[in-house]
């Protein structure tokens, strides 16, 4: 039964929790129901949500509000059709109702029909008078298109209206970036700095833009506004970091990086910039240091070992390098990184059977890369397997089939498996794709090269080009 209201909780997401512990029925206004369900629903309790729903619609079961919040449940959970249904009666009793149009835009947007969902948010838009929620919906729509302009225009719209909405902001900034419209970019964040100069977010996406723009000095200032709008903007540090290291003020790089690590826990991207840094400034323990911290701190950064590796590798320490790209591939054999970094180091050690497997695994993973290929080809090269070079060259050319350098180095090895025919007509074909290159094909074969036959086949090619 029902209690008498002195005898009810104060506020209704307490009474309605209350209830539910009891076999008392509390009685809600709807718009009480309305504010329960919105509550656990962006609190991600969905079957409190839908709870509260149910109970709502016995107490109220001509609540179109509470309906639509149904319909809103219905379509999380994919359960179109009974949501369709629901808003088709819906729209007999109140058709101008933005919401129902709203919804039903989404269900077309679960369904990939983008462009049907377009028309409806714009009429909803039209009901409403201008909601920039729905505004923030029809971007989304728009950047699911890849229409990149349109959806840069919506987003605008919530911006203009609410100053404060960060979020379409960013999505502003990233529209602008896909479009490669940094320019665009700087015009804009700097027009709402007018009105908005302390932000903190707007300086921090105008100094990654100038950034972009290799306006270092500028990128500077706007991160330095950043960080007196809040000094504890880890962003804008680590962005500031970033500028620095380019500029080559590695030692100004670090403190920046260093004061990311004081504000809040270390991050491994913070630690692997740091050993970038020192070891530009040649102190090699240091920068092993922080290459150790930036994959105890996060094993699976694949930079991290990376770094390590290249760092044994410039010191000519392959067996070192060797032993962390292997751990690397330990943690993760399916990176194709790692594997193709293991190939360069196995030839350096001149395990060619061993880098003829690592090859192998890098392409299998998805690595096409044309120094891939031709690396590969040389190391069959040189474990003197003449015609399996040749049939990876020819899979490389699949990928890249005008590259001159492929038909340069097939011509070569067509050479030295006495097949003059088909060494003259690839020659020839690689002359006619980039003759520039043909300085490849001195260096690769110089014997070959300086030969009559060569000789004759560049003159001819000269002559009738």
């Amino acid at each position: 039964m029902a209690l008498e209201s002195n005898e009810r909780p104060s506020q209704p997401i307490a009474k309605f929790e209350s209830m539910l512990k009891t076999d008392d029925v509390y009685f809600f206004d709807a718009e009480d129901f309305e504010d329960i369900i919105h509550h656990y629903l962006n609190n991600g309790k969905i079957s409190l949500g839908k709870k509260a729903i149910k109970i709502g619609l016995q107490q109220h079961p001509d609540a179109t509000e509470l309906k639509l919040l149904q319909v809103e449940v219905l379509v999380f959970e994919n359960n179109l059709e009974v949501a369709e249904s629901i808003l088709d009666a819906l729209q007999i009793v109140d058709r101008n109702n933005e919401e129902i149009y709203v919804q039903r835009a989404n269900i077309y947007s679960k369904k990939d029909n983008h462009e049907a969902a377009i028309i409806l948010l714009k009429r909803a838009i039209e009901l409403s008078q201008g909601n920039i929620d729905i505004y923030s919906l029809l971007g989304m729509e728009y950047l699911f298109m890849d229409d990149f302009q349109m959806a840069k225009e919506s987003f605008m719209q919530c911006v203009a209206v609410d100053q404060q909405d960060y979020s379409s902001l960013y999505n502003v900034v990233y529209c602008f970036e896909f479009l490669e419209d940094y320019v665009g970019a700087i015009h804009y964040l700097n027009d709402y700095l007018e009105n908005n100069p302390y932000c903190q977010v707007a300086w921090h996406q105008l100094g990654k833009q100038y950034f972009t723009e290799q306006m270092f000095e500028e990128a500077l200032a706007a991160f330095d506004f950043a960080i007196i709008s809040d000094d504890t903007f880890i962003g804008a540090y680590f962005e500031k970091g970033k500028v620095l290291e380019k500029m080559g003020k590695y030692n100004e790089a670090i403190e920046n990086y260093e004061t990311t690590v004081k504000i809040e826990d270390p991050t491994s991207h913070a630690f692997l910039r740091m050993g970038k840094c020192h070891e530009k400034l040649n102190n090699d323990d240091l920068a092993k240091y922080y290459y150790y911290q930036t994959v105890h701190e996060d094993p699976l950064l694949d930079k991290g070992w990376l770094a390590i590796t290249d760092f044994y590798s410039r010191k000519n320490n392959f067996e070192r390098a060797l032993y962390y790209i292997n751990k690397a591939i330990n943690i993760d054999g399916e990176n194709a990184l790692y594997w193709k970094k293991c190939a360069g180091i196995h030839v350096a050690l001149k395990n060619f059977d061993e880098a003829d497997f690592s090859f192998k695994q890098t392409v299998e993973l998805g690595n096409y890369e044309l120094d891939t290929w031709i690396n590969w080809a040389e190391v069959l090269i040189q474990n003197e397997d003449l015609p399996s070079a040749i049939e990876i060259l020819l899979q490389g050319q699949e990928f890249y089939p005008e590259e001159a350098q492929i038909d340069y180095k097939m011509a070569g090895l067509y050479l030295l498996g006495n097949d003059p025919e088909q060494a003259e007509a690839r020659l020839v074909k690689a002359l006619k794709s980039n003759i520039k290159k043909l300085s490849f094909f001195k260096l690769e074969y110089p014997k070959e090269y300086n030969s009559d036959w060569a000789q004759n086949i560049i003159a001819h090619y000269k002559n009738s080009a």
